[in-house]
């Protein structure tokens, strides 16, 4: 450490900054940023769970999103241009002041905000490509939840409609009849489809970025069928609890919630896979 402290002591800072490659410095304010955004989230989930259940529980942190900021900052990582510009320095500056506060949701902002800046100030392929995905994930982190609070109304409504239709039963709002009439299935926001939607966004995101897919006619389906799978079993799962008391008392349970969060998973994971099937097997 001393050795490395005289090395940079003996060098100026324009001389540092001209041999640094740009993907090693993106990809540390990306990772800086994924760790304040992630640790206010951490520790809530332990402070509401406790230590177990929420490391069992990935901090109530979807897998993909873990997964998404691994691969983004590996993809900006393989950039060995060298050269920080006056203007990186800039932004990277002010990306530090706003992802220090403990505030959450500005370090999502931020990594938006530097993603943006990356795919418009880069040439390199697999940079522009990390930043994509590291914009993508403040979708289900930051954006996706700001939708909700502006028409948390709305959205709470076409579910409940769609759990109405499908047990032909009356509804009042966000507030729909048992089947067997013996009380009623309060729609809430946390049953909602829309953050399982961003995340099937966010994972097609990943994993057609990671593999290098070239545009196809074909995405938007692909696309699209993850995200119709996440709200078709979503919509099944409050279907079926609005059955019975019993039917909800079950599906409402930590394993039921697993069992249904493992399915989404499946499917999201699925149709990404094979709408980019043939660079993966290229890969393989």
């Amino acid at each position: 450490m001393a050795i490395l402290n005289e090395l940079i002591a003996d060098r100026p800072a324009s001389q540092i900054a001209r041999d640094l490659p740009r993907g090693e410095f993106f990809a540390g304010l990306f990772a800086l940023g994924c760790i304040s955004g992630l640790t206010s989230r951490i520790i809530q989930s332990i402070d509401r769970l406790g230590w177990a259940d929420a490391f069992f529980n990935t901090f109530e942190i979807s897998i993909i999103v873990w997964v998404s900021c691994i691969a983004g900052i590996a993809l900006v990582l393989q950039d060995r241009t060298t050269g920080i510009r006056g203007s990186d320095l800039a932004i990277g500056a002010a990306f530090s002041v706003l992802v220090v506060l403990p505030i959450g949701p500005l370090s999502w902002f931020a990594i938006a905000a530097l993603g943006l800046y990356l795919i418009i100030s880069t040439d390199v392929p697999s940079s522009r490509r990390g930043a994509l995905i590291m914009v993508a994930i403040s979708v289900p982190m930051l954006w996706s939840r700001l939708l909700f609070q502006f028409f948390a109304d709305l959205i709470l409504q076409v579910d409940s409609s769609l759990v109405s239709l499908v047990l032909h039963t009356r509804r009042s709002g966000d507030i729909v009849d048992f089947a067997d009439g013996s009380g009623v299935l309060v729609i809430l926001p946390a049953c909602s489809s829309i953050a399982n939607v961003s995340l099937a966004v966010l994972c097609w995101v990943t994993v057609s970025q990671s593999v290098g897919h070239k545009r196809s006619a074909y995405d938007p389906f692909w696309c699209l069928m993850a995200c119709m799978s996440v709200i078709a079993v979503n919509v099944a799962r409050m279907s079926l609890m609005g059955l019975s008391q019993w039917h909800y008392a079950t599906l409402h349970s930590p394993s039921g919630a697993a069992v249904t969060n493992t399915i989404i998973l499946g499917l999201i994971v699925g149709f990404c896979v094979i709408g980019v099937r043939r660079e993966l097997f290229e890969r393989i």
